[in-house]
Parts: C-alpha cells; sequence; structure tokens
C-alpha cells in the first residue's frame, strides 16, 4: 500500500514545488491539492463540518498550475487533484489542461473529481445543486471524448460541441486515471459508470467492509472487473499505524494523508508531519 499526501493549498503555506520534493524525498507515491475556484461570502450553505468557515478554503491556489510547479520539481511523484470541481469549469478547456499537465510530467497526473458541497459557489458558475451529478457526468464523459478521439464530438444536456481537434493528447491511455473523491458511499454506482477509482473520506472499517462488498456487487452486475478500480482513502488527522495496516488488509492501494485542519494554516508543520509517516512507508508495501 501506498501513502499520498493532500493539501489544501492556501497561497500563505508552503509553496506546492518545496511540498512536492519533499513528499518525492520522503518516498510518498502522490500529492493531491484541493479545489474551490471562489467561495460566496454569503454562508446559506453551512461548512459541513460545522462553525466558522476556515480561512484556507477562500486561498486555495489553482490546482492545475499548482501541480505544473510540482511536477516540474520531481521526478516520479504522482500530480493528483482531490478533488476537481467539474461542476465549475469548462470540459474542453479542462480536457486540454489535465492533458497538457499529463504530456509535461510524463503521464503522472491522476484527475480525482467530486460534486462538490457548496451551493453558493457552484451557482456561480451556472450549475445548480440539485443537478450536479448529472452535470458532473456528462462533463467527465465529454472530456473523455476530447483524450481518445481524434475529432471528437459530443452532445448532450448540458455539454455540445461538434467535431474538434484538441491536443496534446494525454500521455495515459486511453486517459489518465479518474478517481471519485466523495465523502459518503452513496454515490458508489457513478463510480462503476464513468470512474476508474474511488477516493472517500476516512471511515470507520467496519462500514468500509460492508461497502467494499456492494461496491463489487455493483461492478459485477455491469460487467466489470472489480479489480479494474482502485481504491484509495482519505484519511485525515493521524491515523494510527494499526489502521493502516488495516487498509492495506483490506486491498485499499494507497492512503492519502493530511495534517488535521486545525494545523493546516501552520507550514511549519508539514514537513514534521511528513517526516512521521515516512518512517511507515517501508512496512506498508
Amino acid at each position: 500500500m501506498k501513502l499520498g499526501y493532500f493539501d489544501f493549498n492556501p497561497d500563505y503555506s508552503i509553496r506546492p514545488d518545496d511540498l512536492a520534493r519533499a513528499c518525492e524525498e520522503r518516498g510518498y507515491d502522490s500529492l493531491w491539492l484541493g479545489e474551490h475556484i471562489n467561495i460566496p461570502v454569503s454562508r446559506r450553505t453551512p461548512y459541513p463540518l460545522g462553525g466558522k468557515l476556515p480561512k484556507y478554503y477562500s486561498h486555495m491556489r489553482d490546482p492545475f498550475i499548482s501541480l505544473m510547479a510540482a511536477g516540474a520539481a520531481t521526478k516520479s511523484l504522482k500530480l493528483a487533484t482531490g478533488i476537481c470541481l467539474m461542476i465549475e469549469r469548462d470540459p474542453i478547456t479542462t480536457a486540454k489542461e489535465v492533458a497538457t499537465l499529463d504530456s509535461l510530467t510524463n503521464g503522472r497526473v491522476i484527475f480525482g473529481i467530486g460534486g462538490g458541497w457548496n451551493a453558493e459557489e457552484m451557482e456561480n458558475h451556472g450549475t445548480r445543486f440539485d443537478r450536479r451529478w448529472k452535470v458532473l457526468r456528462e462533463r467527465v464523459l465529454a472530456m473523455k471524448t476530447i483524450w481518445t478521439e481524434d475529432e471528437p464530438s459530443f452532445h448532450g444536456e448540458f455539454v455540445n460541441f461538434d467535431r474538434l481537434w484538441s491536443y496534446p493528447k494525454p500521455v495515459q491511455k486511453p486517459h489518465p486515471p479518474i478517481i471519485m473523491g466523495s465523502v459518503k458511499a452513496q454515490g458508489l454506482q457513478r463510480i462503476v459508470d464513468y470512474c476508474d477509482g474511488w477516493c472517500p473520506a476516512d471511515m470507520a472499517i467496519e462500514d468500509f467492509r460492508v461497502v467494499m462488498a456492494e461496491l463489487q456487487e455493483r461492478c459485477k452486475k455491469a460487467g466489470r472487473d472489480p479489480r479494474s478500480i482502485s481504491i484509495s482513502i482519505f484519511a485525515g488527522g493521524d491515523p494510527e499505524e494499526s489502521k493502516l495496516h488495516l487498509y492495506r488488509e483490506l486491498g485499499v492501494e494507497r492512503v492519502v494523508l493530511g495534517v488535521g485542519r486545525a494545523d493546516v494554516d501552520v507550514k511549519e508543520k508539514v514537513l514534521p508531519f511528513l517526516d512521521r509517516y515516512a518512517k511507515l512507508i517501508p512496512k506498508l508495501i
């Protein structure tokens, strides 16, 4: 099992190129950067974890530009969006960005996607909260077409374009892995239908066993090999070593760690955190 690292990537914290070098030097397999393109001042949508919305949500750097900086500073580190809010993005433009990043970094992109939780934020980009999953699905399918066809076209409810040219194509074939980053297991069918992997938020091991069984059953019903879906987990805070070993036994490919939310604003705590868990990497392989 591999360890990755997640960072909110605020503009006042550690630089993404410095963070990427630190991750690669310590043996982490991937760097995951979050995205919030804008944060409305309105608090109509409450913060899911309760209380005041933390400052770093409104200070996130762009993930793709940051990942290019990270890619230029490293050789083998995987570069992941954790997660990209495709409900707020043009699929033609984003397909170009992902393909360019994958091309310039020799096939190191992991395309993490999600539906988002802030209704006002996505409304600023023309997406209604109750339609976000339909929009996400269609935009992802359109991007797959752009990545895999020489003269792609797409005609759907939310995305429409006639034949076009879009290069470069991604180095990874047929395209970079599309990983659904989600909090709960309610969207398992979405993963089966149009994703290559799942990276849920940390959950109880007992629940995870049940969910894994359901995911495998859905794959079988769809005629899909369950082994074609990679499983990662976002594990915030400070998970015990025993918990990491349990995830490995359950077939989890990667655990994505991140400093506790109280420490996100303290960049001096990032490197000691990376050092602490780097010691476990040889035990988890």
